[in-house]
């Protein structure tokens, strides 16, 4: 039977699902606040209130982190098949290089100024750095022991 290390368990099980639905709660919940802090510190935009095609999308959004909480946890706590992780995680990962381009109409600063980065933006840019780099990890084996990298190929 294949254990997946702990680092790995705590990171895909548990601090990301959380991360996932405090972005949700945001996007549905304080809509005005996640916009605003959706940029470096430096070109703040001014806010109007947001119109109601606005308001739909950050639901739309919402409800997508709600998904991706959900998926990543359940999926992931109810198997120890490497097969498995590694499929879901390949798929998270080429979600975390999605929305990475997404931060990019802020142009390329957004990526490494991180002395200007917000809550929003650690969140956005530097947590899904994180994600990605420990994807990454697992999908090339790190911490997996021999005989498991070499099952699952």
């Amino acid at each position: 039977m294949t254990t997946i290390p702990l680092i790995y368990r705590l990171f895909f099980l548990y601090i990301e699902p959380v991360s996932a639905l405090a972005g949700a709660y945001y996007a549905a919940f304080r809509a005005d606040e996640y916009v605003r802090d959706l940029s470096l510190t430096s070109s703040r935009p001014l806010l109007s209130s947001l119109t109601t095609q606005h308001t739909m999308v950050l639901l739309q959004l919402a409800n997508l982190y709600l998904l991706f909480a959900l998926n990543e946890h359940l999926v992931l706590s109810s198997t120890t098949s490497l097969k498995t992780w590694r499929r879901l995680l390949f798929g998270l990962l080429v979600a975390d290089f999605g929305h990475l381009y997404s931060m990019a109409p802020l142009g390329a600063e957004v990526f490494w100024r991180v002395w200007e980065w917000n809550a929003m933006c650690w969140g956005s840019v530097g947590f899904v750095y994180a994600g990605a780099s420990m994807r990454m990890a697992f999908l090339a084996g790190v911490g997996l022991s021999g005989a498991e990298r070499v099952k699952t190929k």
